[in-house]
C-alpha cells in the first residue's frame, strides 16, 4: 500500500474513531432529556441511568483517547480510542450486557498505556499529572464494573477529566516562566484532589468534601497563572480560547465550592449542580475554546474561528446559570430551561463547528499540526516572551511534529 493510500484509510479511522465518540454525545444528550421527563422514544429501559457513562466515558474518554492517539503515531495507540468508541456504542445501543463497559475500561488501560509511553520518554510533571488523569478513569471505570453506583465512583471520573485539562494548561505555563514554588502548589493541589478520590472509596462524603477543595484551588490557581489571563487581550481564536477557559476555570471553582460545602448527597438538585458546573461549566468551555485547534489535528480537516462562535458560548453559559440557580433555589422549570438550553448549545456548537468547516473547505489553508501533549499554537503565538523550542523541550510523539 502506497504512502497515499495509507494516509486515506488513517483518516478514515480517525473520522470513524470520531463519529464513535460523536453517536456517544448525541445518545448522552438524548438520555440526559429522559431524565428530566421528556417523553421520547427509549432505545431501551436502562438508557436514562447511562447518561453519565455515555457522556464522560463513550464521548469525553473516546475523543482524548483519540487525541493522544494520534499525537503518539503508533498503530496499536489507536485501540484505545477504539475500545471506547465501540464500548460506548453498545452502551447506547443496550446490547452485549456488560461488554460495552468492558471494552470502555480497555480503553481507558490503552490511555494509561500511551501515557507511559510519554513518561517514558520524557518524564516532567505535567505529562505525570495527565497520566493521573487516565489512572483515575481506569479506577472509576474499574468500580463501574465491580458494581459501584455512578453517584460513588464519579468523583474519579471528574479526577479523569479534570487532571486530563489541567495537566494541558500546566505545560502552557511553563511559557511565562512562573517561579518554581508555583509549579509545587499546583502539585500539591492534585495530591489534594487524588486525596479526595482516595478517601471516596471509603468515606464518600469526606472524600468528597475533600475533591472539592481540590478542585477549587486548582482552579484558583489556573485563575492565577494560566497564560488565559494574558492571551485574554488578544485577538480572533486567540482571545476566544482566552475567554472560554476563564469561564471554565470559574465554574471548576463553583463546582469544587458546591462539593466542598454539600459533600457527596449521591443524588438531588445539590448534587446536579455540582456535577453540571464541573461536566458541562469546566470541560464543555474547554471543549468549545479548543474545537477549532483539536478537531483539525485529529481529523486533518480547517476548523477557521469565526466571531459568531460566542453564541453557543454564551448560550451554554447561560443555560447553565439558569439550571444550577433553578437547582439551589428549588425552581423547576428555571433548572428545565437551563437544561435544555445547555444541550441546545451543545447542538449549536456541532452544527457552527461541521458549517465553518465546509464554508472553509475550498480555502487552501493547511490544519494545525497535531500537538502531542495539548499545547495549543494560537496560544503560545500571543505570549510576548515565548522561548524556543531549544529553551523548552517538548515530547517529539511523531515524525511529522513541528511543535
Amino acid at each position: 500500500m502506497d504512502v497515499a493510500s495509507q494516509n486515506r484509510v488513517l483518516t478514515g479511522l480517525r473520522f470513524g474513531l470520531m463519529a464513535t465518540g460523536m453517536c456517544a454525545l448525541l445518545g448522552g444528550l438524548w438520555s440526559g432529556l429522559l431524565r428530566l421527563g421528556w417523553a421520547g422514544p427509549l432505545l431501551h429501559q436502562n438508557l436514562p441511568a447511562v447518561h453519565g457513562p455515555l457522556m464522560v466515558c463513550g464521548f469525553l474518554g473516546t475523543v482524548i483517547s483519540l487525541e493522544r492517539a494520534v499525537a503518539l503515531d503508533r498503530a496499536w495507540a489507536f485501540l484505545a480510542p477504539g475500545c471506547a468508541g465501540a464500548g460506548a456504542v453498545l452502551t447506547l445501543a443496550g446490547i452485549g450486557g456488560a461488554a460495552g463497559p468492558v471494552l470502555i475500561a480497555a480503553g481507558s488501560v490503552g490511555l494509561l498505556a500511551i501515557f507511559g509511553v510519554v513518561l517514558s520518554i520524557q518524564a516532567v510533571p505535567f505529562a505525570l499529572v495527565m497520566a493521573s488523569g487516565a489512572g483515575a478513569w481506569v479506577g472509576g471505570n474499574v468500580l463501574w464494573l465491580s458494581g459501584w453506583p455512578v453517584h460513588a465512583l464519579v468523583p474519579w471520573w471528574i479526577g479523569f477529566l479534570v487532571l486530563t485539562i489541567a495537566g494541558e494548561r500546566l505545560e502552557l505555563s511553563r511559557m511565562l516562566f512562573h517561579a518554581d514554588w508555583t509549579k509545587r502548589l499546583f502539585l500539591g493541589l492534585v495530591a489534594l484532589l487524588g486525596a479526595g478520590l482516595v478517601l471516596s472509596l471509603s468515606a464518600p462524603d469526606l472524600g468528597f468534601r475533600v475533591m472539592g477543595a481540590g478542585l477549587a484551588a486548582i482552579a484558583l490557581w489556573l485563575g492565577a497563572f494560566d497564560m488565559a489571563r494574558r492571551t485574554v487581550q488578544a485577538e480572533g481564536l486567540t482571545r476566544f480560547i482566552a475567554v472560554c477557559l476563564l469561564a471554565g476555570y470559574a465554574w471548576l471553582l463553583v463546582g469544587g465550592g458546591l462539593a466542598l460545602a454539600y459533600g457527596n448527597t449521591g443524588a438531588g438538585l445539590l448534587y446536579d449542580a455540582t456535577l453540571h458546573a464541573v461536566f458541562v461549566g469546566f470541560v464543555f468551555s474547554m471543549i468549545f475554546g479548543h474545537a477549532p485547534v483539536i478537531f483539525p489535528s485529529v481529523l486533518g480537516v480547517s476548523i477557521p474561528y469565526r466571531p459568531w462562535f460566542y453564541v453557543h458560548v454564551g448560550l451554554l453559559h447561560g443555560g447553565l446559570g439558569l439550571r444550577i440557580v433553578g437547582d439551589l433555589l428549588l425552581v423547576g422549570p428555571m433548572r428545565r430551561w437551563g437544561s435544555w438550553l445547555n444541550g441546545a448549545a451543545i447542538l449549536l456548537f456541532l452544527g457552527a463547528t461541521a458549517s465553518s468547516g465546509f464554508m472553509a473547505s475550498g480555502d487552501d489553508l493547511d490544519p494545525p499540526a497535531s500537538c502531542p501533549t495539548g499545547a495549543r499554537p494560537e496560544e503560545e503565538s500571543a505570549v510576548d516572551s515565548k522561548p524556543s523550542l531549544e529553551e523548552i523541550p517538548d515530547l517529539q510523539l511523531s515524525s511529522d511534529e513541528t511543535g
